[in-house]
């Protein structure tokens, strides 16, 4: 009796922590990693760095001073030298240390070890990040941040800025059209594109920005934000007036850019600009958003007439794409499939489309017209892309880099709300407003009565 009472005082807590754990790893992974996993890791990876350096290849030969050093002071064998460690800084998400790497030895090195220190360590992925010349950062992530998306809470984007999504390495990916202009999202359906492009819309409505759709789902996806629109086209026709609008706009842009060009030679080099962001606050308008939804309604074509439309609208969008980063004017297409065989213009309208983002897709084909001409390795990433995880794709660039990014969860009615909140910030802009959607009046809340019907009190 007596040991089975030892037992359980001694078991029970021991088993109940271990289903604690068990439990939050699964259901918590960001609890589980503050509480076990970084000191687990922390331990692993102190106690171990000079040997799996070693055996990772990722050491040196000693100098000659060295040498000379330890064989005078001690009678140690004088091991190889691994990179320099710096001060590990713990986070809600993984570990990071700097490494001053030896002499002879280059990122590349690192990054390719980088599987190896993932299972030497115990942690879910290792990223290697160059600082500076000779200084590498390693991102040791402990769990899948991918499989919960939530994002960091102190992010302050600036004007054209919005954090729409998570990477796998836990940094945020923010979408920047001061540095991407344009670009291309592709998916198939329930892929997560329209989560994409809602996160979007929410994020610049909070913007002084312009908004401008054209939805030709009639109007299914964008409508809903109708309040914080300046402009919506719900089908090819009214896309075919749209643009034509917008052309003149930025025409008048480049106009006010050359009319401030145009000034007296005593004037100082840095108030001489070429795009909107050098003129006076002002005298700058305000930028535009242009949301592409559904790309492949505007290429395609039943008749001769509608094949007329249809490359007037492929000029004014390669217009766009060209010209229209200057003019504070930039595209957001959406669609799932963006190939040649949607007629002409499509392949050189995807050629001006800097940003691509890729999510899950019917056939490979699709995920080469995203990112095969920028970044083929990544191919391969888009098409392993599973449906039980909506809002995951392949983020890359023209710079051939690329990431896994995933978008967090956003009602369409929270998304709603937002644009609703926001209406006041839609900028007054004369030769959109023929285009403003009307925006449906919200009935009253009914308050309900009293639930105690009151008598008068009667003598």
């Amino acid at each position: 009796m007596t040991d089975l009472a030892t037992l359980l005082e001694v078991g029970g807590p021991v088993a109940a922590l271990g289903g604690g754990a068990a439990y939050a790893r699964a259901r918590h992974p960001g609890v589980y990693w503050s509480t076990v996993g970084l000191p687990v890791s922390t331990v692993r990876l102190l106690s171990s760095y000079g040997s799996v350096m070693e055996a990772c290849g990722l050491t040196v030969a000693p100098s000659r001073l060295r040498v000379l050093a330890v064989k005078a002071t001690t009678r140690r064998e004088v091991r190889p030298v691994p990179p320099r460690r710096g001060i590990i800084r713990p986070t809600t998400t993984g570990l990071r240390v700097r490494l001053r790497l030896a002499p002879g030895q280059e990122p590349a090195d690192v990054a390719a070890s980088a599987e190896r220190l993932r299972h030497a360590w115990g942690v879910h992925a290792v990223y290697v990040t160059t600082i500076k010349p000779g200084v590498v950062e390693l991102r040791l992530v402990g769990f899948d941040v991918l499989r919960r998306v939530r994002m960091p809470r102190k992010l302050r984007p600036y004007l054209l800025q919005v954090p729409v999504a998570l990477r796998e390495d836990a940094t945020p990916f923010i979408r920047d059209y001061r540095t991407v202009p344009h670009q291309l999202t592709l998916g198939a359906t329930l892929s997560g594109k329209s989560m994409y492009l809602r996160h979007l819309v929410a994020g610049l409505a909070r913007q002084p920005v312009a908004l401008v759709g054209i939805d030709c789902k009639r109007g299914v996806e964008l409508a809903p934000f109708a309040p914080r629109l300046s402009a919506l086209a719900t089908d090819p026709e009214q896309a075919a007036e749209l643009l034509p609008v917008l052309i003149k706009e930025m025409e008048d842009r480049y106009d006010l850019i050359k009319a401030r060009q145009g000034i007296a030679p005593i004037t100082p080099d840095e108030e001489i600009t070429s795009d909107i962001w050098g003129l006076p606050e002002h005298e700058r308008p305000v930028p535009v958003v242009l949301f592409v939804d559904e790309v492949a309604e505007l290429f395609l074509v039943a008749t001769k007439k509608d094949e007329e439309r249809r490359d007037e609208m492929v000029t004014q969008l390669l217009r766009l794409a060209q010209l229209g980063r200057a003019a504070g004017i930039y595209l957001e297409v959406c669609g799932q499939r963006f190939g040649a065989e949607l007629g002409k213009g499509a392949t050189m309208l995807r050629a001006q489309l800097t940003g691509r983002v890729c999510h899950r897709v019917n056939d490979e084909a699709s995920a080469k017209m995203t990112l095969g001409d920028i970044a083929p390795e990544a191919v391969s990433a888009a098409c392993a892309i599973a449906p039980e995880r909506p809002g995951l794709a392949v983020a890359g660039d023209t710079s051939g880099g690329w990431s896994r990014i995933r978008t967090p969860y956003l009602s369409l009615g929270d998304a709603a709300e937002t644009c609703r909140e926001s209406a006041h910030l839609v900028p007054d802009l004369p030769a959109l407003k023929p285009f403003r959607p009307d925006v449906p009046v919200r009935p009253p809340v009914e308050t309900p009565g009293p639930v105690v019907r009151v008598r008068p009190v009667t003598d």
